[in-house]
């Protein structure tokens, strides 16, 4: 089990945070279509993509292991025993990944926080 670098997961993160804002945008534009002709209340952009990250990252890391991005850099997440994480673990990661401190930790950690949190790893494939 090789863990992947810092450089892989800037990687990753790059790409799937651009798929992120595609699909928040997307949805905001059909959510606004609502809003206006139906009356639907009004979604702040900033929690509607905030709830698409989460999204996001539990849907493809509890089925697959791993994010559009992974796909591309050729690593997945898994669990300290190199098997695919549960769904606690996964729902941890996904939330903790939520917060503004979550990069702040690699120097202290050698990973970020929802790794941590999670006991998580992302390696190569």
């Amino acid at each position: 089990m090789n863990q992947v670098g810092i450089g892989t997961r800037v990687i990753n993160f790059i790409a799937d945070t651009l798929l992120v804002i595609i699909l928040s945008f997307i949805f905001n534009k059909v959510w606004d279509f609502y809003v206006i002709y139906w009356g639907y209340p009004y979604i702040n952009p900033l929690l509607s993509f905030g709830g698409m990250l989460f999204i996001y990252y539990f849907i493809f890391e509890l089925f697959w292991a791993k994010t559009p991005g992974k796909w591309l850099s050729y690593t997945k997440v898994v669990d300290k025993k190199g098997l695919k994480p549960g769904f606690i673990q996964i729902f941890l990661r996904s939330i903790v990944r939520l917060t503004i401190i979550d990069c702040f930790f690699i120097p202290f950690l050698n990973k970020p926080l929802h790794d941590y949190v999670s006991s998580t790893e992302v390696i190569e494939v």
